[in-house]
């Protein structure tokens, strides 16, 4: 649509709630002096309710989820009330010398309660709806590119993570080799991610000499106390859960330990399990 018509429609919108607005306008001004206002307060009063579904009209517009759904609200409930005011202005005819909205007693009083009542809540539910309408944060497009930079970013980190598991595979261990063959694995085994996001600066280089104080104070263990720690914690695991990248967590080591003992942990239960068989045979 062209801005021309947009311009068009915009004011042929305003043209017939403003004709509408003055032919609701004597309604609501004579139930109000039929309710005890003043002729001031008569006047104000279709400004209360017809004003208020106008601001929640326009903050429809512009609020999202459950803040437009409220404002669709307060505009259907005011729109009733106006609604039954005017049919009640209808049923007694031009003129405000009359005192009673209804014959019977009861729906008298549920009618004043309603026309009353209206201007509180106007004061209520505007309030609240210029309060969410100040508080509103529209969602930018560079809020959106920003999610997406991080999801990416995220992405490309577990791929360099990945290609280093596959370009560092562990050769298996064999039944009879014994235990002490880890010693050749240094603890920990430093990894450098061979994927960058583009967009983050490179890391400078330290230069000189690390001070003591700034140095790490965990003590580094050997592949007999990695080994003989992974046994006792994973006693109770079962095959499937016996991953490297779980003893790499648990045990806080390398992925290449991780995955040396992985094998060596398989290897000694393959090896009981056919030992069991054999006993069993």
């Amino acid at each position: 649509m062209s801005r021309r018509a947009r311009i068009a429609l915009v004011a042929a919108l305003v043209g017939v709630v403003s004709m509408a607005f003055r032919v609701s306008w004597n309604a609501l001004r004579d139930v109000a002096a039929a309710i005890g206002a003043d002729s001031t307060a008569a006047t104000l009063y279709p400004f209360v309710v017809d004003g208020l579904m106008a601001l929640a009209l326009v903050a429809a517009l512009v609020l999202t989820g459950d803040d437009r759904r409220f404002a669709l609200r307060v505009l259907a409930s005011y729109t009733v009330a106006s609604l039954v005011l005017n049919y009640v202005h209808g049923l007694h005819g031009r003129g405000g010398e009359w005192t009673r909205l209804a014959e019977s007693a009861p729906v008298n009083w549920a009618l004043v309660l309603l026309a009353a009542s209206l201007p509180v809540g106007s004061i209520y539910f505007g309030s609240d709806l210029v309060a969410k309408v100040l508080h509103h944060r529209p969602h930018t497009q560079s809020d959106a590119e920003k999610t997406v930079q991080t999801d990416i970013e995220r992405s490309m980190a577990d791929l360099g993570e990945s290609v280093v598991e596959e370009a560092t595979p562990a050769a298996l261990p064999s039944a009879d080799e014994s235990t002490p063959a880890l010693h050749s694995v240094p603890d920990p085994v430093p990894v450098r991610s061979v994927v960058v996001a583009a967009d983050r600066p490179r890391p400078r280089r330290t230069t000189g000499r690390l001070p003591e104080s700034a140095r790490s104070t965990r003590t580094r263990r050997t592949a007999d106390e990695l080994l003989a720690e992974a046994r006792s914690l994973t006693e109770s695991w079962s095959a499937d859960e016996l991953t490297a990248d779980r003893l790499r967590k648990t045990l806080r080591t390398s992925p290449a330990n991780g995955r040396m003992l992985r094998d060596t942990l398989r290897g000694e239960r393959d090896a009981n399990t056919a030992a069991e068989a054999v006993s069993v045979g």
